[in-house]
């Protein structure tokens, strides 16, 4: 806690210190060990995992993560995968595609207009 700004978290250093009173010397430092391993060594985080009683369940390590987006939103892949999937490639060059909506396959015309030459 003392690392940066040490005249700022000189209280919360007292209060983690304030916890020994409470609890285990050995539970404290297991709660403190895993705060600092995640990146929080807050007062309100080393309390709430004495409270929790998770100092000894052991910290999820990076490096077995799963690889993929985890279910995270397209917009938090950047840009260049937020519109990766929705436009198909084109197929290979002897491979027609398929005619636009609206068109008749065999002639290439479009529906709309030959539907109300009839109707007419």
């Amino acid at each position: 806690l003392l690392a940066e700004n040490a005249l700022f978290r000189l209280r919360a250093a007292q209060g983690v210190l304030g916890l020994a009173d409470r609890h285990d010397p050995g539970r404290l430092e297991a709660a403190c060990a895993r705060a600092t391993a995640a990146g929080d060594p807050s007062y309100r985080t080393i309390k709430g995992i004495l409270a929790a009683g998770t100092e000894t369940t052991p910290a999820h390590d990076p490096a077995a993560r799963p690889t993929g987006d985890g279910g995270a939103a397209a917009h938090l892949h950047g840009p260049s995968q937020l519109f990766a999937d929705v436009i198909p490639l084109p197929t290979s060059a002897g491979v027609a595609a398929d005619p636009p909506a609206g068109t008749d396959p065999d002639t290439g015309t479009d529906t709309a207009l030959t539907s109300q030459s009839v109707v007419s």
